[in-house]
């Protein structure tokens, strides 16, 4: 299994728009970002703290939140700083 790096709050958010989650409204005005996407009839909200880098665990629960598995994300985040 890989492991995950240390991410930003910038490249998660550019991952997850990726995966085709959206900048849900009204929501993420303060200290945390918050993106949804609808998947298999159900509503994956997604809140992410606006840090510089995010720790593990909190990685880790964002993806579960997500709906994505650890390849998935590291694949697309491979995709994107591949393409810069």
């Amino acid at each position: 299994m890989d492991r995950l790096p240390s991410v930003s709050l910038a490249e998660v958010v550019r991952v997850l728009h990726k995966a085709g989650f959206i900048d849900a409204p009204h929501r993420g005005k303060g200290s945390h970002v918050a993106l949804y996407k609808e998947k298999g009839g159900r509503m994956h909200l997604v809140i992410i703290p606006k840090r510089q880098t995010l720790p593990k665990g909190t990685l880790l629960a964002i993806l579960d939140q997500a709906g994505l598995t650890r390849a998935e994300f590291l694949s697309l985040l491979r995709e994107l700083l591949w393409l810069g």
